[in-house]
């Protein structure tokens, strides 16, 4: 194993590596590296409990008892890649609870927004001053650019239409039968310099979907443990709002309601107005959307919750059972998020689907094509 590697091997295992090596002292850029971890890691209880560190005691050079946050970004911004750091910053925050790294000014103007620091500025914004708020609003603003610009190619996908076996006289790239090109222009085909020429190109028609006054609700619970949904809650209303013949609705939920239509189409400034809570009255939230409703057969409701109830539950199904029983689409869907990871309580799942709740795990876009399949219908 070379010297390299066993660097490597060290800043992997910490103060316990320290047994590891060629009897060469680390690197003094190594040796940053290591105190910068240790300063993070070495506050893990884990630690304690395999054995690795005595209760009570820290060690580690430049470890936790000397490193301020700020100098800690420092540190690892010059001495990590991109990826690390984005790891490190998330790990500081959730992990371990660090949320000085996103309500102290001077912190907020080093950090590289990114998913997890919005998550973090969403559950600590009431702990910031007017100053930090509009630094971490820069936050905000560059990670709701990123989840735009990427759900916005979905939706306008969904929305444009599915492609027909049927040839098209339009010829528009992302139409391109490449398929039929090929099999229809083999005899242009030039073995001596391996082209194939192309006399016909050939082109896929599109099946138009015919959006004629349909009304979304997108009903989110916005209690702690619902902070990714809630974001991408926000920025999928924000693509669908404006389409033709579509009217979106955004409502978050905990004991009280929340109506955010008015904001749908500035994502930022509605996240900036969510504030994550602890309790859940999901069934009073269901009867206030049933009051949006004003076509009932042309009308979703996307219930996106952990159906962890702090109401009663009875109550909870009486109300959706009314959406359904009168011609509503409800859906129930525990995670929104790109990942889709669902965290919930099964037993109300499925009692909600007992009376006819589509219940599931959906990402952002299969959302929107969810909404697109139904308004084309």
């Amino acid at each position: 194993m070379t010297g390299p590697d066993l660097q490597r091997w060290r800043l992997v295992l910490g103060e316990p590596g320290g047994v590891v090596g060629d009897g060469q002292p680390p690197t003094d850029e190594n040796a940053a590296r290591d105190a910068a971890l240790e300063w993070l890691y070495g506050r893990d209880e884990q630690l304690v409990l395999r054995g690795v560190r005595q209760a009570g005691s820290r060690s580690g050079g430049d470890g936790p008892s000397t490193l301020a946050t700020v100098d800690w970004l420092d540190a690892v911004t010059r001495l990590f890649p991109r990826e690390t750091v984005d790891r490190l910053q998330r790990d500081a925050v959730e992990r371990y609870g660090l949320h000085e790294v996103v309500t102290d000014p001077t912190n907020l103007e080093r950090l590289e927004p990114n998913p997890a620091l919005l998550r973090s500025v969403l559950r600590t914004r009431h702990l910031m001053d007017p100053q930090t708020l509009r630094l971490a609003r820069r936050i905000v603003e560059a990670v709701v650019r990123q989840l735009m610009d990427q759900l916005a190619t979905e939706v306008r996908t969904v929305f444009a239409g599915t492609r027909s076996r049927r040839a098209s006289r339009f010829r528009v790239a992302r139409d391109f039968d490449a398929r039929r090109t090929i099999r229809n222009n083999l005899g242009r085909y030039r073995p001596e310099d391996r082209r194939l020429l192309i006399e016909t190109p050939y082109f896929f028609s599109r099946t138009r979907r015919h959006l004629d006054h349909w009304q979304v609700v997108l009903l989110v619970d916005q209690s702690g443990s619902m902070a990714d949904s809630v974001i991408h809650s926000a920025v999928t209303a924000a693509c669908l709002w404006g389409l033709p013949g579509l009217r979106t609705h955004l409502v978050v939920f905990d004991t009280d309601i929340v109506d955010l239509t008015a904001d749908v189409d500035d994502p930022v400034e509605l996240l900036m107005k969510v504030q994550l809570s602890g309790g859940t009255d999901i069934a009073r939230a269901v009867a206030y959307a049933g009051q949006l409703i004003e076509q009932p057969r042309r009308a979703i409701v996307a219930l996106i919750t952990d159906f962890y109830e702090g109401s009663t539950q009875d109550a909870l199904v009486r109300s959706v059972r009314d959406l359904v029983e009168q011609g509503t689409k409800v859906l129930g869907l525990a995670a929104l998020d790109s990942h889709a990871r669902p965290a919930y309580d099964r037993a109300v799942a499925q009692r909600l689907a007992d009376v006819g709740v589509r219940v599931g795990a959906l990402t952002p876009g299969e959302l929107a094509a969810f909404v697109a399949e139904q308004v084309g219908q």
